[in-house]
């Protein structure tokens, strides 16, 4: 009974961690939106927790600041008041970063001095922690491409950025389901289970093409809707050479792409749920989940219509960001649901 109570303690520190990257991930959506990701011009991994504490070391930041792109192409001219209140975001957003590599290491050492965490499962652990600070690197990486001669980052960066983020808080997600259910759930059907793995995989694009929106801040242009300005397709949509560039670096064409992945995605995972609940033998819980997916699909539809139409308010923007990881939340919890077999005993399970 103790050796199942350490596991579930483990299960929960697992979903714990996964939680703070959710938050992280939408405390960088408002240090985006609020244009504050620039402000930090250093990249300081252990004494960067902490923030101009005195007028000369804030001149000092600021100063480094107004040597930027950004500074001098879109905020020439700001105050240094104004420029703390982007600082705040920027740094808030770093030092959450930090928070999460505490609480995930910090237990990981216990669990594993405590003899809860070994075998497959201790190496997977210690792969996780790894890629966490690579995250912190990326990150870095993201920023620079903001420094040096262009007043943004690169949205392909920026992409990876949260396209990493996302991968750490399924990975995360997954593992602390297989310790609390390492035997297999309801068992979907073949069939059930395959359009499961391709909503996952359209949803996965859909969001990074959602990241790409917000790193050319396409969500600006075309704010209309079910049209763009009229027009089923963005007029300009097509003026980039080579044509392939307006797949990827068209403001028009990228909203355009977001926008009919979402319908698509939207039409899968409503077909999943209709399909899903009609499994024999499913149970309720799962049964709710199918439920909840549909009904966060109408939601994340018209948190993206409202945010379009209002272009793209701070408050709207998170929250449409929010929306996209609780329904990738669902639809992993469904196909881990939906796995067949015995996953295996829980110190060692995978899912």
């Amino acid at each position: 009974m103790t050796k199942d109570k350490n596991l579930n303690a483990v299960a929960l520190w697992l979903f714990f961690t996964a939680g703070m990257i959710f938050m992280m991930a939408i405390i960088g959506a408002i240090t985006r939106l609020t244009e504050s990701g620039l402000s930090m011009v250093e990249w300081k991994p252990l004494i960067g927790a902490i923030p101009p504490l005195n007028a000369e070391t804030w001149q000092k930041v600021f100063d480094d600041y107004r040597q930027t792109p950004e500074y001098r192409f879109k905020n020439s001219g700001m105050s240094i008041d104004d420029f703390k209140n982007i600082f705040f975001w920027e740094w808030f957003h770093r030092l959450w970063g930090r928070l999460i590599g505490l609480v995930y290491a910090v237990p990981l050492l216990f669990f594993i001095i405590r003899g809860d965490v070994r075998g497959r499962l201790l190496g997977r652990m210690i792969v996780l922690l790894f890629l966490g600070g690579f995250q912190g690197f990326i990150g870095w990486f993201m920023v620079q491409s903001g420094l040096v001669d262009r007043p943004s980052v690169s949205h392909y960066r920026l992409a990876l950025h949260l396209s990493f983020a996302l991968t750490l808080y399924a990975l995360l997600l997954w593992q602390g389901m297989a310790i609390l259910r390492p035997i297999a759930g309801s068992g979907f059907s073949p069939k059930t289970q395959k359009i499961g793995w391709v909503c996952l995989g359209l949803l996965t694009i859909t969001i990074i093409y959602g990241a790409f929106v917000a790193g050319l801040d396409a969500g600006q242009v075309y704010n209309s809707f079910p049209l763009m300005n009229g027009r089923f397709f963005p007029e300009d949509g097509l003026f980039l050479q080579p044509w392939a560039l307006n797949l990827v670096e068209n403001h028009g064409t990228v909203q355009f792409i977001h926008r009919m992945l979402a319908m698509i995605t939207a039409g899968f995972i409503l077909i999943w749920a209709i399909l899903g609940r009609r499994q024999p033998g499913l149970n309720p819980v799962t049964k709710r989940v199918f439920l909840y997916a549909k009904a966060m699909v109408f939601v994340q539809i018209g948190l993206g219509i409202t945010t379009l139409l209002l272009h793209v308010p701070v408050m709207w923007g998170a929250l449409h960001q929010g929306g996209a990881i609780v329904l990738l939340t669902l639809t992993l919890c469904l196909l881990f649901d939906g796995r067949a077999g015995n996953s295996g005993s829980r110190q060692n399970t995978g899912g």
